[in-house]
């Protein structure tokens, strides 16, 4: 039904049903967008004006059950609020998400359905001040809609194959990116306790074992046996879900190739080569210099360095022999992918190194985002020319984060017990008669 009036009204129906829609009447608001996009596709609408009125429609929707929450307070939805689903349970549980992440968390919530419902009228109801309101819902509002009704831009003919897989990923990456957001501020703002924490397991960790060697055994054994570990378990899910890969790879391959033309890819032939030997031997040269002329541990730096890239190397290919699943070059094993592997792997510990220690956060926010769109680079380009399933590259990120997350902790963990000398080396003991004779 919906779908007949966008075809027939355009932008007034593309306005009003996402305006409804964050005034918490349930509309399907993806599916209005993608489908819109679809129309888009076939010329009968804008891409441009479609998102501007969309955006607005939300923009506008968010900003009246606002003024709503502001008007009638929290003592009405209190009492009367459990009638359309915004009952003091609901209402006091966004309150605590909202003191303990920040507003910031109004941008994700657009992604996650039933939260973007409520959180117009939670916002004024706790008289969140207007100018921070607007200027985070608002934003979140126009890159909500710009994903969607772009996703059923590129998907066109293909819509009604594929917009159903496309928005549960959709679904569970605003997941993830919200669970990722929420341990970053609880990181930051209980980072004070959580290093006092650490520093007590390693003085009770070191009380236990008495010497550096078998400290030094127990965190090697438990970085081991966790690969292992993880690695069989990944393996177990990936032949369960192989059809749900099957699904994946042919929806994100079709939008990988509605993404770019084919005037792109003498472009994208030369950016998987930044995965690859010898590109990979520029940030491994740079953190080199950077550990033998600027490090303070340069013992310690170097041979986890060389355990990272060394290591890399190893776990890469025996991952890939251990799935043994042949990707769209019949001669190679190709999960994970190798190059978006390495590119998280090296780009990766070589910046966390050259960065580590300098304060300026602006930098180290900088360095992250362009090793990541650099990661992303590889991954596309891997898929557009056929070298990798997209599977394949999500498997990539996966591994090489979880090979870069588990180095960096270690070292972390090495240089805490090393700089509180949570141990002492065993001094000489020289026998009394030896002084006294002297």
């Amino acid at each position: 039904m919906l779908t007949h009036l966008l075809e027939s009204y355009g932008y007034v129906v593309l306005f009003f049903a996402l305006l409804l829609e964050l005034m918490a009447l349930p509309l399907p608001g993806e599916l209005i967008m993608t489908y819109a996009g679809l129309i888009v596709y076939g010329g009968r609408l804008n891409w441009i004006a479609s998102m501007a009125i969309a955006g607005l429609g939300a923009s506008l929707g968010m900003t009246i059950a606002y003024a709503i929450g502001y008007r009638l307070g929290y003592p009405f939805f209190h009492k009367y609020g459990a009638r359309f689903h915004l009952g003091p349970d609901k209402l006091e549980g966004i309150s605590k998400w909202f003191d303990r992440y920040g507003s910031r968390m109004l941008v994700i919530a657009y992604f996650i359905p039933g939260i973007r419902h409520i959180t117009g009228y939670f916002s004024g109801t706790t008289r969140m001040p207007f100018r921070r309101f607007a200027g985070y819902a608002y934003t979140g509002a126009f890159f909500w809609v710009f994903v969607f009704v772009t996703l059923g831009k590129l998907l066109g003919p293909q819509w009604q194959e594929y917009h159903a897989t496309i928005n549960s990923y959709m679904l569970a990456i605003g997941l993830l990116t919200a669970v990722c957001y929420v341990t970053i501020t609880i990181i930051r703002k209980n980072r004070s306790m959580i290093k006092q924490k650490l520093d007590v397991l390693l003085q009770k960790g070191i009380q236990r074992f008495r010497s550096a060697g078998k400290i030094q055994l127990l965190i090697g054994s438990a970085c081991v046996l966790f690969l292992v570990f993880f690695s069989f378990t990944i393996g177990l899910i990936q032949d369960f879900l192989a059809q749900e890969f099957t699904r994946f790879d042919l929806a994100a391959g079709y939008l990988v190739e509605r993404l770019f033309t084919p005037d792109w890819m003498s472009s994208l032939e030369r950016a998987t080569r930044i995965g690859a030997y010898p590109y990979l031997f520029i940030p491994m040269a740079a953190a080199l210099v950077y550990i033998a002329f600027s490090s303070r541990n340069r013992a310690l730096e170097l041979a986890f360095f060389a355990v990272a890239m060394a290591g890399g190397e190893g776990l890469d290919e025996a991952l890939r022999r251990l799935f043994h699943r042949l990707g769209p070059i019949d001669s190679l094993y190709s999960f994970p992918s190798e190059q978006v592997f390495m590119t998280v792997t090296v780009y990766g510990f070589s910046v966390y190194l050259l960065l580590r220690h300098r304060k300026e956060s602006r930098f180290q926010v900088a360095a992250f985002l362009a090793v990541l769109g650099l990661c992303v680079l590889v991954g596309l380009s891997a898929v557009y020319t056929g070298m990798s399933l997209p599977s394949d590259v999500a498997a990539g990120f996966v591994f090489g984060g979880l090979w870069f997350t588990l180095i960096v902790a270690t070292l972390e963990i090495y240089r805490a017990i090393r700089s509180k000398r949570l141990w002492t080396r065993p001094k000489l003991a020289i026998p009394p008669y030896l002084l006294s004779s002297s």
